[in-house]
């Protein structure tokens, strides 16, 4: 159910290249574990990354999308110490003005709006 709500959102809402940049640094940052979103939008958030992961972004570009791809693989303390750092250096890159009105328009365009509670309490 999800997978297909956020199909339809991608469709819906075309994501500048600038924004498929946010949506990297935060799957970085699911994969380092320090993100703090509920389980459920980190699903959302993840699935978003699959969908956009093929689009330009503007700053980062295959390098992180490699590495993003070898963590899910596999992922042990020394990479995800490197992640931190990557994430750390796309949050930079991007601005923190540009991240908060990236998290800000894809709540307020519905992209987390159906994230079912116990999907999002899970952890």
């Amino acid at each position: 159910m999800i997978d297909d709500h956020v199909f339809r959102w991608v469709r819906a809402h075309p994501l500048s290249p600038i924004h498929v940049d946010c949506a990297t640094a935060v799957m970085l940052k699911i994969l380092d574990g320090k993100c703090k979103m509920r389980a459920g939008e980190k699903v959302v958030m993840e699935q978003l990354y699959d969908q956009v992961k093929c689009f330009p972004g503007h700053l980062l570009g295959e390098e992180f999308h490699r590495l993003i791809g070898a963590a899910r693989r596999h992922s042990d303390e020394a990479l995800k110490n490197f992640i931190y750092e990557k994430r750390v250096l796309a949050e930079t890159t991007i601005s923190r003005p540009v991240m908060k009105e990236f998290k800000a328009m894809i709540r307020q365009q519905g992209l987390l709006a159906e994230v079912p509670e116990e999907e999002s309490e899970a952890a």
